[in-house]
């Protein structure tokens, strides 16, 4: 799941429930604060991202933290590769310079400094400038997702994605990047079954 969600000001998600899936936020505009059953959790800013281990069960909320502007959250589930874990949520906190101008691995099973996942997964943000490019090589077996959350457009590959735009890829070694404009971008990247 990849959702791309926004609160109005001082909005309440109520406390629902998940099982068996890892959750991974990332702030898009505003602040968020996330509590979970217990009231832990943590305030995440623009650019920064959470990872919450769901595992045997746990009930959560989504609050804009703000009660006089809104706040955009991604949000993407994804199916750990070990059930029943033990819920826990972490967070990290990404500046603007952290990801200009490069892909920086924000959740991952495999990047030291990335918050953590179970899953065989990676989520990287970008803000790319205007004129500027980037590569990224995927692995044997490998595909992504890429999302251009503002700003833009932003070429993949030759294929023009415009704001909002999201791109599919697969069976692609290498990926070039060229934003057109300013560009905030996220990429995940999964192993293809």
């Amino acid at each position: 799941m990849f959702n791309d969600d926004t609160l109005s000001p001082g909005a309440v998600w109520p406390l629902h429930p998940h099982r068996d899936n890892e959750v991974v936020t990332y702030c898009a505009g505003g602040e968020l604060r996330h509590e979970d059953e217990h009231g832990k959790g943590g305030i995440l800013r623009m650019g920064w991202a959470q990872h919450t281990t769901v595992g045997r069960g746990m009930w959560h909320s989504e609050i804009n933290n703000k009660p006089d502007e809104p706040m955009r959250f991604i949000q993407m589930w994804f199916f750990p590769t070990t059930h029943g874990l033990e819920p826990s949520v972490e967070q990290k906190k990404v500046e603007k310079a952290d990801r200009t101008n490069k892909f920086l691995p924000i959740v991952s099973n495999s990047h030291p400094g990335a918050l953590h996942i179970v899953s065989d997964a990676a989520v990287y943000s970008c803000f790319l400038e205007k004129g500027k490019k980037i590569d990224h090589k995927l692995q044997a077996g490998r595909g992504a997702y890429f999302y251009l959350l503002d700003g833009g457009p932003v070429e993949v590959n030759g294929l023009r994605i415009p704001k909002l735009g999201a791109a599919i890829i697969k069976e692609e070694a290498e990926l070039h990047f060229e934003a057109k404009k300013d560009a905030e971008l996220l990429l995940v990247e999964v192993f293809l079954v």
